[in-house]
């Protein structure tokens, strides 16, 4: 099943996407909005099934689906904590500031919580006010959960996750060592993240969703050229149930909870930092990664990061070639 909510007031209008994004079918008859499905999902998702399929079986009223008029699927969240669950991604951008990364990395996961008052849409503009504080796109994969206990187990916080879907975890990487260095975290640099016009149960994604992870490959064009082509189901250290019941530690967490899985990142095939496409590598889901390789190998980093005016796509393929959550999209403005 593929949700999906329209732009409507705050919160959206909750609709039920047809598998190939092509039709959608109301369900606000059942539910508002997709944070009043999550709060009673048990009872809510048999209703929506049957809408997905009454919508596949084109027994119901159905319109267009254009991704361009989705807001997020969850326009603001009651909680958004984003991980670090590519640890390959850490190590790197340390060694380029020559910076040891402590042995706790590798097997207790890094995590923070970010803003989740308000979301861009998959297809919005991301407002830069100033170009020096060196805005980033991060190609993500993300899940909603609902309602988790304090303490669940990995095996719990995987059965409570509910959707699947995709995010650009915008950054700004000039305004963060400043923010680190006063020792209480992110704020500032990090702006809002967009998501993907549609998320989907791990029930509809079948295989590729497995072990907690999303095995497809995450796609990313940087104004209109391939930048990144990285596995997200590979060097995942930390899986989405560890990430999950890591956040649940020491609170429970309220359902419609969103949980990021960092940066995507990859190494290359004879085990060292990945390369460009332009190389035969797989490239990259950041822009700091790229600079962060230059640096390591060049002594200085060539790449800018983002300018007015620069676009950014991410996506996911099944495999005939179709989007499986749409496409983020944006300019930056």
């Amino acid at each position: 099943m593929k949700l999906a909510s329209l732009k409507h007031g705050r919160d959206g209008k909750l609709v039920v996407v047809s598998d190939d994004l092509a039709w959608y079918a109301d369900a606000t008859h059942v539910c508002a909005t997709l944070q009043a499905a999550l709060d009673d999902w048990d009872r809510i998702a048999p209703s929506l099934e049957l809408l997905a399929t009454d919508l596949r079986n084109e027994a119901i009223p159905r319109e267009r689906f254009h991704e361009h008029d989705a807001a997020a699927p969850l326009p603001r969240a009651y909680q958004w904590a984003d991980g670090s669950a590519y640890v390959n991604h850490v190590a790197l951008v340390r060694q380029a500031r020559s910076a040891e990364m402590p042995e706790s990395f590798w097997h207790d996961p890094l995590m923070y919580q970010g803003g989740s008052d308000g979301f861009l849409g998959p297809r919005d503009d991301i407002p830069l006010a100033d170009e020096s504080w060196g805005c980033d796109l991060e190609g993500e994969v993300v899940v909603v959960t609902g309602d988790v206990p304090q303490g669940a187990t990995r095996e719990a916080a995987l059965a409570a996750i509910r959707l699947v879907g995709l995010t650009n975890d915008v950054s700004l990487r000039n305004l963060i060592p400043g923010e680190l260095a006063k020792g209480f975290g992110f704020f500032q640099s990090k702006p809002a993240s967009a998501f993907s016009p549609v998320f989907v149960t791990p029930e509809a994604l079948g295989d590729w969703w497995r072990d907690g992870k999303l095995h497809r490959t995450l796609m990313i064009d940087l104004n209109g050229q391939p930048f990144g082509r990285v596995a997200a189901g590979e060097d995942m250290t930390f899986d989405f149930g560890t990430l999950v019941a890591h956040a649940a530690k020491t609170r429970a967490l309220g359902a419609g909870t969103i949980v990021g899985s960092g940066t995507v990142s990859n190494r290359d095939a004879d085990g060292g930092p990945g390369k460009p496409i332009a190389q035969g590598g797989v490239g990259y889901a950041c822009i700091a990664e790229v600079r962060t390789i230059e640096t390591i190998r060049e002594g200085a980093a060539a790449t800018p990061f983002l300018k007015k005016g620069d676009t950014v796509r991410i996506w996911a393929e099944d495999d005939r070639h179709h989007t499986i959550f749409g496409a983020i999209e944006q300019t930056v403005a």
